[in-house]
């Protein structure tokens, strides 16, 4: 039998404490790379959007797999819709169809909440917002489990929609990125950019930026003089950083990540050594995430009894 679930059945089910910790397993379990190991397959379409594919999600000692197709078209609302198929190892039983938008989210944001936690000043308390979308929401709602935040400014293009997410988290609403970069010690930006919003002068010393928008060829956050800056620029893959993320963008090779995110939680590499270090985390994005979140909310779904069962070979 194959399980749906759907976004409100995710929601149901995900609990942003257990995700954290099954996201820090996986880093941890790829200390040999098998967990990274798979291919993102992505494609402009004669529309106005494109087609992505993360194959297969595995981790080491995890007897399952998952297979997600997703469509972006910016326009649109959501931006993102696809669906995710979770598959046993043992013989490629489906296992579920789930919602890839909120598994994507919630992957995308609570692992930018790790990296931020660990590469951010301890003291730093104040988080900026650049785009307030899914992701955003998920990386202060994260960080929030990982440490005390004082306050949050926001700034988005729809001023609306900056008050709403000011309203949800609690703070306060800004005019623009250098604005919010002047104000807060930690900054996440999670937009489609394609020219960079922060350059160095706009960037605290001590900061800490993460940079999620930068996903896919021609999206761009960040100055390459600000990332050439940073004290420690971290990725969570580097061949794919420099192949379609924050490396891409401006052009650096994948030996100017100083670190991975993976490195950083399992102590590999020493993270921020200094209170004026400017640091900063890009990631893309890897399949392993999805398989984790996939078999976290698969295995509640069955112990609560949530989603419909059908069997697609009846």
């Amino acid at each position: 039998m194959t399980r749906i679930l759907t976004r409100g059945d995710l929601l149901t089910l995900l609990d942003p404490s257990a995700c954290l910790d099954a996201l820090r397993d996986g880093f941890a379990r790829d200390a040999g790379g098998a967990a990274v190991e798979g291919q993102r397959i992505r494609t402009d379409l004669p529309f106005p959007g494109t087609a992505t594919a993360l194959l297969p999600g595995l981790l080491p000692g995890v007897e399952a797999y998952t297979v997600k197709v997703n469509a972006k078209f910016p326009a649109a609302t959501p931006a993102l819709r696809g669906v995710i198929c979770l598959h046993d190892g043992a013989d490629g039983e489906l296992l579920a169809l789930l919602d890839s938008a909120t598994i994507t989210a919630w992957r995308t944001g609570l692992a930018a909440a790790l990296g931020t936690h660990v590469l951010a000043s301890p003291g730093s308390d104040v988080v900026g917002v650049v785009g307030a979308g899914a992701q955003a929401d998920l990386v202060v709602t994260g960080l929030r489990r990982l440490r005390p935040l004082r306050d949050l400014v926001v700034h988005d293009l729809s001023p609306e929609r900056a008050a709403a997410f000011a309203a949800r988290h609690g703070g306060g609403v800004a005019g623009s990125a250098a604005e919010v970069a002047a104000r807060a010690g930690i900054v996440v930006l999670a937009t489609w950019s394609r020219a960079p919003l922060l350059d160095l002068p706009d960037v605290r010393p001590g900061a800490h930026l993460t940079t999620l928008g930068v996903d896919e060829p021609g999206k761009q956050e960040l100055s390459p003089a600000l990332l050439r800056a940073a004290g420690v620029l971290a990725v969570d893959d580097r061949p794919l950083a420099a192949a379609m993320g924050v490396l891409a963008a401006t052009g650096l090779p994948a030996g100017a990540a100083h670190a991975t995110l993976g490195e950083l939680l399992r102590g590999d590499h020493p993270g921020r050594t200094g209170p004026d270090q400017i640091t900063v985390y890009g990631p893309v994005g890897l399949p392993w995430q999805d398989l984790a979140l996939s078999l976290l909310a698969w295995r509640e779904a069955g112990r609560r009894g949530v989603g419909a069962e059908i069997d697609l070979l009846a």
